[in-house]
């Protein structure tokens, strides 16, 4: 057991954080994603919703600033739909993480599964809000 690590964080999802390095990417996907069919390295966290396992990861893991945007989620298939509600979730958990704004990019629904199959791992998760499906891109720890 460790102190100060979220419960939510599985050993085997925090050796995957470990391992990561600088520009590598990870999915949070929502129980809908084809996870395992698209994951290079799978990490199951059954049960969870992304926003509480999104805070947990990001009191360990820092989001890239040399990109416009270290968060990318999948557009909805229909243009004429609201933006979902879980998106504004994820905005406010990494802003407060981040102490600064993180933007959400946009990607196309099968260039977001082409960009899943390439990333270092998938964890599929509980999340059952439509179009709940997040990759974040790590960053770097800095000397402080």
């Amino acid at each position: 057991m460790l102190k100060n690590i979220s419960p939510l964080l599985s050993p085997e999802l925090l050796q995957v954080l470990a391992a990561m390095g600088h520009g590598d990417e990870i999915v949070l996907a929502d129980s809908n994603f084809p996870a395992a069919s698209h994951a290079a390295r799978l990490v199951r966290a059954d049960g969870h919703k992304i926003p509480e396992l999104l805070a947990a990861i990001l009191q360990l893991f820092p989001l890239d600033t040399f990109v416009d945007s270290p968060a990318a989620v999948m557009q909805p298939v229909d243009d004429a739909a609201s933006e979902p509600a879980v998106w504004s979730e994820y905005r406010r958990v990494m802003d407060a993480a981040e102490h600064r704004e993180i933007s959400l990019s946009l990607v196309e629904r099968y260039q977001f599964y082409d960009r899943a199959s390439t990333a270092y791992a998938i964890v599929a998760t509980g999340e059952t809000a439509l179009y709940g499906n997040l990759i974040l891109k790590k960053g770097v720890i800095s000397e402080s």
